[in-house]
């Protein structure tokens, strides 16, 4: 046995460490498994009708008076706010937003599909405080906001930067959203998420972006998948229509999102949730379509159901699963893009709660044959914080999911009959020219795992799994180096924060 150990350790020599390095560049494959459908098909056409009759007996509150003069012009039934949409001018809309588009980065080989079998990884978005470094819970700075763009970057399960990974609390609002997309652009060159609070801001995002780009490249290409909220139950307001206006016009992706707390915000029973859900996301996919015709959209949800007894939000609940499934049917229905996913966990702390949570939220949404995975790593507290050791616990996990979606490769050199036949009975394996020329890509061995004997780990110090994740955490980021950029992209980049900050009131509402 100790020669055939020496073997492996000569192989590793000669070939070179199995361990990727920090921000490689790597390729997600795309699913090669097949989606897993909840219902029948007649399920999905019920649920499809329930939503028809809450469009267009019940309506739709779009609170934006540029929004109703556009549903008027295309012919929908405008009272007050309400909006009663036809189905078959609903569906018709529907049927132009395209299936998948292509998500640039600046570094052309980091750009992701999204859409049919592609699959885009985020981390998480919107976070007010950070569980940092040293365990603290205090407010996130534009420190932590760098600090996670670089993880995003440097881990290679995740391939879009993400957006607004947390609220940066000690730059004013009015013009954060400068410094935060400034830091994807620079701190990484993988896709990233615009701003949304406001239409100026969007129009912000998107003048950043044609100088990052060049315009004549967004003209005809996407370059920011942004997030936009339904305020559900079916009210789509201002911010969120002007900041579509915003995007679609320029060509760049929404992702329409209601956001459901079942029970709270939707019927307490599933099937209404859902019809409530379906009727949000369609009237919002349709408003884009009014604006640009083919503008790209991805369909989908925040889903977390309610406590009867608290009125807490729950996470990877078995309702919450069903509407995940429910949502991947309803998607490939409609010929759109799915949104679903992330790590999400109501846990206070990185314990059992929090992985339990989140392995029952991410892997219903892989199984559900989601496009775009918003909360993928570092999601903590219902959102409310960003967690450095979450964050790399998660990226680890999303490896092993990844490497799952992937399928199985059944070529001759996989069946291994010459090693069968070489080992024969009663051998072993370990050191046979099969297993050398595999061992350093067969299996995945998380980083965050201890795999050591029980007096190996307690010689070590009884390190457990969120000491090891804060020790990789601050280790990647000591590893971090910026990816080049054009030294005049940035200098224009910079100019023009520094002439949008003299003309944006320093304040921060």
């Amino acid at each position: 046995m100790s020669g055939k150990r020496v073997s492996l350790r000569e192989s590793r020599r000669q070939r070179g460490s199995a361990s990727r390095a920090p921000g490689i560049l790597t390729s997600i494959s795309d699913r090669r498994i097949p989606t897993y459908d909840l219902v029948p098909e007649e399920s999905v056409e019920l649920i499809h009708e329930n939503s028809m009759q809450i469009l267009e007996n019940q309506g739709i509150e779009f609170r934006d008076e540029i929004a109703l003069a556009d549903w008027r012009r295309v012919g929908a039934d405008v009272k007050g706010a309400n909006v009663r949409i036809d189905r078959t001018l609903l569906l018709d809309l529907v049927s132009k937003a395209p299936g998948e588009y292509i998500h640039h980065a600046r570094n052309p080989r980091r750009s992701v599909k999204i859409g049919g079998r592609g699959m885009a990884f985020a981390p998480i978005y919107g976070s007010p405080y950070v569980r940092d470094l040293s365990g603290e819970r205090r407010y996130a700075c534009l420190e932590d906001f760098r600090n996670f763009v670089k993880l995003a970057y440097m881990v290679p399960s995740l391939n879009v930067s993400g957006g607004t990974v947390c609220e940066p609390t000690d730059v004013p609002v009015a013009s954060r959203h400068l410094d935060m997309l400034y830091a994807h652009m620079t701190l990484s060159d993988k896709p990233f998420m615009g701003g949304v609070t406001s239409p100026a801001r969007a129009a912000d995002c998107v003048a950043m972006c044609e100088i990052l780009f060049g315009k004549e490249f967004l003209e005809q290409n996407t370059v920011m998948t942004s997030l936009t909220n339904c305020n559900s139950p079916l009210v789509w307001d201002e911010t969120m229509l002007s900041v579509i206006r915003v995007y679609a016009a320029a060509n760049q992706a929404c992702l329409i999102s209601p956001f459901i707390m079942q029970g709270a915000n939707t019927p307490v029973t599933t099937a209404g949730a859902f019809a409530q859900l379906n009727a949000e996301a369609l009237a919002g996919i349709a408003y884009a379509q009014i604006i640009r015709p083919g503008a790209p959209v991805i369909y989908g949800a925040t889903l977390s159901t309610v406590s009867m007894r608290t009125g807490a939000p729950m996470y990877g609940t078995s309702e919450t699963q069903v509407l995940t499934f429910l949502t991947g049917q309803l998607a490939r229905k409609y010929g759109v893009p799915m949104r679903t996913g992330g790590m999400r966990n109501g846990s206070k702390a990185v314990d059992t709660q929090a992985a339990y949570e989140s392995a029952q939220t991410m892997l219903p949404a892989i199984l559900a044959g989601g496009n775009f995975f918003l909360h993928s790593a570092g999601w903590l507290e219902s959102g409310l914080s960003a967690s450095y050791a979450k964050f790399m616990l998660d990226a680890d996990q999303l490896t092993v999911l990844q490497r799952l979606a992937s399928g199985v490769s059944l070529t001759e050199d996989d069946f291994a009959l010459d090693a069968i036949s070489e080992v024969g009975a009663g051998g072993h394996f370990l050191g046979c020219g099969h297993t050398l020329a595999h061992y350093e890509t067969a299996f995945y061995s998380p980083q965050t795992a201890d795999l050591s004997t029980y007096e190996q780990w307690e010689e070590e110090g009884q390190r457990d799994a969120l000491q090891r994740a804060t020790d990789i955490a601050r280790n990647t980021l000591n590893d971090y180096s910026p990816p080049p950029i054009d030294e005049a992209v940035d200098e224009a980049l910079q100019e023009f924060i520094g002439k949008r900050r003299t003309e944006i009131p320093d304040g921060y509402e």
